[in-house]
């Protein structure tokens, strides 16, 4: 019979309570990224007050200069509209102080020195309402807008460490999400005052006539072809975001179009009277990215044989797009990090700190949520980029775009080709819409593009789809390809089951592995191993 082993089954404990922790922050990050108004917040603020076991959760935001504060979301207390709109002095030593304090102030509100209208509206309304604790907690990642999370107790003693944990996990996205609702809401007021005074440009065209107002350049689309809801949607978030400084993240599959968003993104921006940078993060060497962004002194390394601008240097005052940015080194996403929250950096080679003023457009086609799950990318670093996220579908999500995307690329070519136009037989039209597009619009402008040419008449009746069309389709287990986590999960249970179930000790499966054992429950516990497993056998 085997011995229990206090010890680890203690460290198996801290590291699934640890793992939950990370699975529950990563989650509301993930939730928070997605919020573009306060309506949309609230859901969001509700899971987190539910598991921090709070009554009501505040959040309060001051402006640059620190003078004043206003509640700019509170939930779980019933709050007027003209408390709602009060502004309190920053002074009055409790924004103040949770803004300057580098942990959370736990306080019970009975030992305040209370008298009415001694306290913010906002507190006293909480203290009346039974509230005995109130925690602070400050965000320091948006210095144009600091911040300061209230969350109240009704009992005191209440606010726990894992309640803590979570605050602090989810503080950085959850200071940008109120940044961004902050900025979207300003843009709209700004547009709406506009339209008010009648001074809308002539090359400036109203798009729709909802309260949501946004205008967008006639010229700013070009390149995006897309009726169906699906790009509408895509469409709106663009106009949406286009005039404001904030960065924006591009998800989708290859081939989707992320470039053509980003340039659209670019044209309808203040700084569109700038060329956009551009960085394949994917196509340069990892020895050659950080020179490529930030640049280089002469003979700062071997073949430096000249000053090198980096792209952000060259960005400066305009937009960097980073297209595959999921393929970064994880030293590289440090220093992007750095520039991201400082707008500073230096060239290899030099002492000399230069600053930039950039707005990023970041794409890729990788789940970046994921990423940060496997360790290959920085959890800080993708809430930082997953300010402003769009997600672009695949063409296969929106096939009722395919006819108007097939007619434009086919009238593109032949103008460009000196040939007549051309058009699809309903045959034609027929498989294109039964095709899976696993490369997207890219697949589908090539597809045609060779179909034209294989074509003698003006009609195209045989669509040239690729060979390899039918392995991507292909559902054959001689296909199948083992994931990475099946094999290590299969040499795992293999060795463990060698040593008995034993996973520490001289003859335990750790150091037949050559990992410590702590290391080595981590790795079973995220992979769904439990000792017993070792001695199942299939019937």
């Amino acid at each position: 019979m085997q011995q229990k082993n206090p010890q680890a089954d203690a460290i198996l404990k801290a590291i699934q309570e640890r793992e939950k922790d990370h699975l529950l922050q990563l989650t509301i990050c993930n939730a928070l990224s997605q919020v573009t108004d306060v309506k949309t917040l609230q859901a969001v603020i509700k899971k987190v007050s539910e598991n921090i076991e709070c009554e009501s959760f505040a959040i309060c935001v001051s402006n640059s200069e620190e003078k004043e504060y206003f509640v700019f979301f509170q939930d779980g207390l019933s709050v007027s509209s003209e408390l709602a709109e009060k502004k309190y002095n920053v002074s009055d030593g409790l924004f103040g102080t949770a803004l300057h304090s580098a942990d959370p102030v736990v306080q019970n509100l009975s030992n305040l020195n209370y008298k009415k209208g001694n306290l913010p509206a906002f507190i006293e309304t909480a203290y009346n309402s039974g509230i005995k604790q109130m925690v602070t907690i400050p965000l320091h990642y948006q210095p144009n807008n600091p911040t300061v999370v209230f969350a109240f107790y009704k009992r005191p003693d209440s606010f726990t460490r894992a309640a803590l944990r979570l605050l602090k996990g989810i503080s950085m996205q959850l200071a940008l999400t109120v940044t961004n609702i902050i900025v979207t809401q300003q843009i709209q007021e700004h547009l709406k005052t506009l339209k008010a005074n009648e001074k809308l440009s002539p090359d400036v065209q109203v798009v729709n006539e909802t309260p949501d107002l946004e205008v967008i350049n006639r010229d700013g689309l070009s390149g995006i072809i897309g009726r169906g809801e699906a790009m509408q949607k895509v469409l709106s978030l663009v106009q949406q975001v286009a005039p404001s400084h904030s960065g924006v993240l591009l998800l989708g599959e290859s081939g989707t179009g992320k470039e053509v968003i980003a340039t659209a993104i670019h044209n309808n921006s203040f700084c569109r009277d700038k060329k956009m940078i551009r960085v394949n993060c994917a196509a340069i060497p990892a020895n050659l990215i950080e020179s490529e962004l930030f640049g280089h002194e002469k003979g700062s390394f071997t073949g430096a044989t000249e000053r090198r601008i980096g792209k952000f240097e060259q960005a400066n005052n305009s937009t960097l797009f980073l297209d595959e940015v999921g393929e970064l080194p994880l030293i590289l996403q440090t220093k992007l990090l750095r520039v991201l929250q400082e707008n500073e950096f230096e060239r290899i080679g030099s002492t000399t700190t230069i600053k930039v003023n950039v707005r990023i457009i970041a794409a890729t086609n990788l789940n970046l949520a994921q990423q940060v799950e496997k360790g290959s990318f920085r959890a800080d670093l993708f809430y930082r980029l997953n300010i402003f996220p769009i997600e672009l579908p695949a063409l296969r999500e929106r096939k009722e775009d395919i006819e108007t995307l097939s007619s434009y690329f086919i009238d593109s070519f032949c103008s460009k080709s000196g040939r007549k136009n051309m058009t699809l037989s309903p045959k034609v039209l027929r498989a294109m819409m039964v095709y899976t597009w696993p490369g997207n619009v890219r697949e589908l402008k090539n597809t045609l593009e060779r179909s034209i040419l294989l074509t003698k008449g003006k009609t195209i009746t045989e669509m040239a789809f690729p060979k390899t069309s039918s392995i991507l389709n292909s559902t054959d287990s001689d296909h199948y390809i083992k994931k990475l986590e099946e094999v290590e999960k299969e040499h795992i249970l293999k060795v463990v089951k060698m040593c008995n179930g034993r996973i520490s000790g001289p003859n335990g499966a750790a150091i037949k592995l050559g990992l410590p054992s702590t290391t080595l429950i981590s790795k079973m516990q995220k992979l769904g191993i439990q000792k017993g497993h070792a001695f199942r056998h299939d019937t």
